[in-house]
């Protein structure tokens, strides 16, 4: 019983100690889920206007009225093409050569997004205005173009980045900059510089759009997005792969795993004591629970003795004849 107390009292503690971080955590992860449930949801769609398909041929798709304002596109392609020739232009993106689509598949569909006025609903972005909507370009298994759910692929711009031309962008607030931001398939937040006015570039898939700091208290660009994830003082860093840092995630768990070895060192150490105290009291009630011994003066201690004798000594002459 008192080894049960010890265990729920250090799991109490271990729940108080690690929920800001469970919490903070799980808010984060619930926004990411909804934009990638909105991805699921556009591919599907997307799906739906490639009935025989023409290989490099862009296919517009409809989408549900509760999602009035976004615009989708599918494109077939052969991998091997997209690697050796890219895609001149589709949409706003155009796609240079070297691209690479992991895992290789014979085919693939390029789905384009542009949400639009539900920019802002999927992608907040607090302290920051859109200049332009949210782009989308993500790359998923061609093999089986019938509408349903199709593997995700991870396509890497091996050479030249791809670039994206917006149309019109708004004006920037007075004393703001505008800004290309690309927000990748796990919430991660990258902000470059803006060319010739109007043109982003990246090296992965993702969400991309231009936006600018609002008149407003403004923070760091690291710290403000939503979808970044919290309690990191550090800015995440875009690298020419579009890879990001994950120091932030590897501290937070590492600081949930080290209070779960510190419980589970505890309750090792509390179960061997328990162990070992009741191997001590059942000695004790053993011993206390046996025939006395009778004990008789010997010089100047007391010793046990034997009060009959069981067996009387005989002499071997008293057999003899």
């Amino acid at each position: 019983m008192e080894v049960k107390c010890q265990a729920l009292t250090m799991l109490i503690l271990l729940i108080t100690l690690s929920w800001p971080v469970i919490e903070s955590l799980s808010d984060n992860i619930t926004e990411i889920e909804t934009a990638r449930v909105l991805d699921a949801v556009l591919q599907n769609y997307a799906y739906t206007a490639l009935v025989n398909p023409k290989t490099g041929v862009s296919y517009d798709a409809d989408v549900p009225k509760n999602l009035t304002g976004v615009q989708i596109s599918a494109l077939r392609l052969r991998t091997g093409s997209l690697f050796a020739r890219g895609v001149p232009m589709y949409k706003e993106f155009k796609i240079s050569i070297g691209v690479i689509a992991q895992p290789y598949v014979e085919r693939l569909v390029l789905v384009y997004q542009n949400l639009g006025n539900r920019s802002e609903t999927y992608y907040s972005l607090p302290g920051y205005i859109y200049l332009t909507p949210v782009l989308g370009l993500l790359a998923y298994d061609g093999t089986d173009v019938s509408p349903g759910n199709r593997p995700e692929l991870e396509i890497r711009a091996s050479k030249e980045p791809v670039s994206i031309d917006f149309g019109s962008v708004k004006p920037a607030p007075n004393g703001s900059n505008p800004m290309c931001v690309w927000v990748d398939l796990h919430g991660h937040v990258n902000f470059t510089s803006v060319v010739s006015g109007n043109r982003c570039f990246t090296f992965k898939q993702g969400h991309f759009s231009i936006v600018a700091k609002s008149n407003s208290k403004s923070v760091p660009p690291s710290m403000s997005p939503s979808l970044v994830p919290p309690a990191t003082s550090e800015a995440v860093k875009p690298d020419r792969n579009g890879g990001t840092d994950s120091r932030v995630w590897r501290s937070v768990i590492s600081a949930v795993g080290g209070c779960v070895l510190v419980f589970l060192a505890v309750l090792a150490l509390s179960i061997r004591g328990y162990n070992k105290r009741k191997k001590t009291r059942k000695m004790e009630r053993a011993a206390e629970s046996g025939e006395p011994l009778h004990t008789t003066m010997v010089g100047g201690m007391k010793a046990p003795t034997a009060m009959v004798t069981r067996t009387q000594p005989t002499l071997e002459t008293e057999y003899v004849p």
